[in-house]
C-alpha cells in the first residue's frame, strides 16, 4: 500500500510538472527547451520564444547578437506580402548587411532535421547560400512551407516562434515599400518608413 501511494504521489507531481510546462508555453513564458527574447520596436513588442533543443546552433546564433545589442538600433526592413491577397507573407530584420555588427556565419539547421515548420508565426534565419546566415531574421506570417527543406532543397533554419505580439508583426507586413528593389525576388518589399527595433532582450 505505501508503494501504490508513493507511486500515486510521484505521478501527480509529474502531471503537475508538465501541467506547468504546457501553462508556460501557453502564456509565453520560457522552459527548460525555450528562451524567450523581446524585440521591443517603434510600435510594440514582439515576444519569441527560441526552440534552444530542436535548433540549438540557430537558437544560439540569435542569442549572441542579444546579448551583444547588436539588434538595437536596426529595423524591420523588408515586407514580402503573398501575392494572392490573403495577407500572408513574411517581414525580415535585423543588421540588415551592415557587417560591422556581425558575427562569423552559423552552420546550417534544416527543418528535415529540427522537425520545425514555417508556419503562422515561425522565426528563422535569412541567408544566402546555406551556411551564410548571421544577424538577418524573418517572421512568417500564414504558413509558408515552401521554405521548409526537402531532401534536394537546404530550406531554411527555423528556430521558435512568436508567443506573443502578432498583430505587431502584422502591422510591419502591411507598412507601405518602395516599388523598386535589390533583385527581382525583393522588387517592392523594402520598407519606406522601416520599423525600428529600440532593444532586443532575453525575458522571463
Amino acid at each position: 500500500m505505501m508503494n501504490m501511494a508513493r507511486l500515486s504521489a510521484a505521478f501527480l507531481c509529474l502531471l503537475a510538472l508538465l501541467g506547468t510546462a504546457a501553462d508556460a508555453r501557453a502564456r509565453g513564458r520560457a522552459t527548460s527547451n525555450t528562451v524567450l527574447v523581446r524585440l521591443q520596436t517603434n510600435i510594440g513588442a514582439i515576444d519569441v520564444a527560441l526552440d534552444t533543443r530542436r535548433a540549438p546552433l540557430t537558437s544560439a546564433n540569435f542569442l549572441k547578437y542579444v546579448d551583444a545589442k547588436r539588434f538595437d538600433g536596426t529595423t524591420f526592413y523588408r515586407a514580402a506580402r503573398a501575392k494572392n491577397g490573403s495577407g500572408n507573407g513574411l517581414i525580415q530584420g535585423g543588421i540588415d548587411r551592415d557587417y560591422r555588427k556581425a558575427f562569423i556565419p552559423v552552420a546550417h539547421e534544416p527543418t528535415t532535421r529540427t522537425g520545425l515548420r514555417h508556419v503562422n508565426g515561425t522565426i528563422s534565419m535569412a541567408r544566402n547560400d546555406p551556411g551564410t546566415a548571421m544577424g538577418e531574421f524573418f517572421i512568417i506570417i500564414g504558413s509558408a512551407p515552401y521554405l521548409d527543406a526537402t531532401r534536394t532543397y537546404p530550406g531554411y533554419a527555423a528556430f521558435g516562434h512568436v508567443v506573443r505580439g502578432m498583430p505587431v508583426v502584422r502591422q510591419i507586413l502591411q507598412r507601405k515599400t518602395y516599388p523598386g528593389g535589390l533583385s527581382r525576388d525583393t522588387m517592392g518589399q523594402t520598407i519606406i518608413d522601416r520599423v525600428r527595433i529600440m532593444t532586443a532582450r532575453r525575458i522571463g
